[in-house]
């Protein structure tokens, strides 16, 4: 498998979403008539039953409190990073209007000076507390290296979801500087479903989901705000990684009878994009850059990677994504734009409906082509005006 690079060496070949298209269906289904929803694992109770399979990124532009709250309400789940300004301020808002307001040639230093300051654990339970007053549910997410300490916190504040997530996770950690998580006591540990990320293989795949946690996310660098693959080289396009991640989660069922999920996380700024990672695989979808365009998101219409205050190597960076309209209109519509970006649920019923899947199952047995032109095919006149398709 792969292909010869060089002497003595091969190389896989990969794909990301805009190099496969899906196969239109034999049979049609009205949209309206599709289940999208999403169900995550809980211990001795049942699933956390979500009405559309979104997540919103644990990203400081995108996530507080109010976000959270309008997410929920919405059907989705939007998850808040506990080594953000929410935890660090107990006026966020102040903070986030410096990172605004701040010339992009400062940026980056203003935020690693901004994240020196420490996580008050008041706040971790005072930021759960909230979401829940409001009729929230409330996901939360940190590094490794804190869950231990962030994950008991979290949890007897009322916290419904715990995610831990770092650039690339798997089930063995070696250091010799610190203390590695023990993930399998982690996931035992806590009474909440742990999410686990991100990842990109098979075999990493199996051997997390042998520590038992409710489900994994799938993706290295390729969110918008995100440079690692630039910094560090790494990363897997996103239906590679997806397709490969999906076979590791069914051979686990198949050997286990326990159904991990996985979700794809980044990467997908249009409807078309998160619709083909159902179809890849995917059980349910994490999303950034498209959340950070709404008028709930407390970026104010700009959007950083969680990587990007890193003190010695920044693997993000600020970007520009404006405001284009309301966190129901991105997911549900009426899109008041041509690029794809509003109306995600739409798009997704649509597409399903086109596919002839009733169900998120079926759509992951759709038929995929490698099809690289499929976005460029006929569209001269859109690519030459910037509309529609010829956006980016």
């Amino acid at each position: 498998m792969g292909m010869w690079i060089g002497r003595n060496r091969k190389a896989r070949v990969t794909y990301g979403f805009d190099e496969i298209a899906l196969v239109p269906g034999r049979v049609t289904i009205n949209p309206n008539e599709v289940d999208i929803g999403f169900r995550l694992p809980r211990k001795n109770a049942d699933p956390l039953e979500l009405k559309i399979p979104i997540l919103a990124s644990a990203m400081d532009g995108v996530v507080d409190v109010r976000f959270a709250v309008a997410m929920s309400k919405l059907g989705g789940l939007a998850v808040l990073n506990l080594e953000g300004v929410q935890t660090r301020y107990k006026n966020p808002q102040e903070v986030l209007q410096k990172v605004v307001d701040t010339d992009k040639s400062e940026v980056t230093s203003l935020l690693q000076r901004i994240y020196q300051e420490p996580v008050h654990p008041d706040l971790i339970a005072a930021r759960v507390k909230q979401i829940k007053d409001e009729g929230g549910i409330a996901a939360v997410s940190s590094i490794p290296q804190r869950a231990a300490e962030f994950g008991p916190i979290a949890q007897e504040a009322g916290a419904d979801v715990y995610v831990v997530q770092s650039t690339v996770s798997t089930a063995r950690h070696i250091s010799t500087e610190y203390k590695s998580l023990d993930l399998t006591k982690f996931c035992a540990d806590m009474r909440i479903p742990v999410i686990v990320g991100n990842t990109v293989g098979y075999d990493v795949t199996l051997e997390i989901m042998e520590c038992g946690p409710a489900g994994i996310l799938v993706g290295v660098g390729p969110g918008a705000a995100c440079t690692s693959r630039g910094v560090l080289g790494l990363g897997v396009p996103q239906v590679t990684a997806t397709v490969d991640c999906a076979a590791a989660r069914d051979a686990y069922f198949k050997k286990t009878s326990r159904y991990v999920p996985i979700i794809t996380d980044g990467g997908m700024s249009k409807g078309g994009d998160v619709c083909k990672a159902l179809a890849c695989g995917a059980d349910a979808v994490m999303v950034g850059s498209a959340f950070a365009r709404s008028q709930e998101a407390p970026g104010a219409g700009y959007h950083w990677g969680m990587a990007t205050p890193h003190v010695n190597l920044p693997r993000g960076t600020r970007i520009k994504v404006g405001t284009t309209g309301s966190l129901k209109q991105i997911l549900f519509g009426p899109a008041e734009v041509d690029d794809g970006s509003q109306n995600l649920v739409g798009a997704i019923t649509t597409c399903m409906g086109n596919v002839g899947a009733r169900n998120i199952a079926e759509f992951q047995q759709t038929e995929i082509i490698i099809a690289p032109s499929i976005k460029t095919e006929g569209k001269l006149f859109q690519a030459v005006q910037s509309v529609g398709m010829g956006t980016r």
